[in-house]
């Protein structure tokens, strides 16, 4: 071994003799740490609130919208192509050289989607309250009054879609025509 020089060698050379013997071994040391780290990350994981099997899914964007029509084209053109991330980047490079008035139909399904969503994650957490105060108790809506104010709701929005495309198919006419 070779020799220490100058002062804090020396005392580091005191310090890990004073040590006790199983300190000294750094090995030991490690592993003892590593447990503790492992242990840790353990009671992390149990923290976390398990996920709700019934909960709704979220509805998808403008992008995924479009990427399930054109994963279907895209398939056809090149039935050979087997790879998903090559349909992501294809769709992808696809979705940012459409323009505004191309994704606005995409946009508009999305946003309906969203609306769904929407009522759906409403009645979902109605559903989870009502659970949570009353227990099994039904709630004092009949499901009938809940579908009837369902499909008002949903007769607003599909009016909306529609106003929408029209006012987009408007805009696309005016640019075709200048």
């Amino acid at each position: 071994m070779k020799a220490a020089k100058g002062k804090g060698a020396a005392r580091r050379d005191t310090k890990e003799a004073l040590k006790p013997a199983e300190d000294r071994k750094i090995g030991k040391r490690k592993a003892a740490v590593k447990a503790e780290k492992s242990s840790k990350r353990a009671t992390t994981k149990d923290k976390k609130a398990k996920k709700d099997p019934n909960k709704p899914k979220r509805p998808p964007s403008a992008f995924f919208v479009f990427l399930e029509e054109f994963r279907k084209v895209f398939k056809k053109e090149n039935p050979n192509v087997k790879a998903v991330s090559a349909v992501g980047k294809a769709g992808g490079e696809r979705w940012k050289s459409l323009s505004e008035a191309e994704k606005a139909p995409y946009e508009a399904k999305a946003a309906k989607k969203k609306a769904e969503y929407e009522k759906i994650m409403n009645a979902y957490n109605k559903k989870q309250e009502s659970t949570a105060d009353d227990g099994d108790e039904e709630s004092d809506r009949s499901k009938s009054e809940v579908n009837d104010q369902d499909d008002e709701e949903s007769a607003e929005v599909m009016k909306l879609i529609i106003w929408i495309e029209l006012t987009i198919g408007f805009f696309m006419l005016l640019h075709m025509l200048e």
